[in-house]
């Protein structure tokens, strides 16, 4: 798959807040910080969490699960108990519209 697809409205998630939403299937968690978006694969790579329920600062997502922290612009893993990076995906914004890219 390689066009983008409709996640949300801009105005759906305000600035410094995440949302969950549904694409094609696949659960996303969608962050909205310092004016740009970012979209990573709602699941901790520990145990499955949901990383959109986590706890955000600044560019860093907490699984609310087990503590696991994240990079939300790559999905880089910054801290245990996860060791695995969480899959992050290309996101563009046309109008009011967010677009994200679920590339395999």
């Amino acid at each position: 798959m390689s066009d983008f697809l409709r996640v949300c409205r801009v105005c759906d998630v305000a600035e410094g807040g995440r949302a969950v939403f549904e694409v094609e299937g696949r659960f996303v968690a969608v962050f909205h910080v310092g004016g740009r978006f970012y979209v990573l694969d709602d699941c901790c790579t520990h145990d499955g969490g949901p990383l959109g329920e986590g706890r955000l600062e600044g560019f860093t997502v907490q699984c609310p699960r087990h503590g696991a922290k994240f990079d939300i612009r790559d999905g880089r893993v910054l801290s245990m108990p996860a060791v695995a990076d969480t899959q992050s995906f290309p996101v563009k914004v046309e109008g009011d519209e967010v677009l994200v890219r679920l590339d395999e």
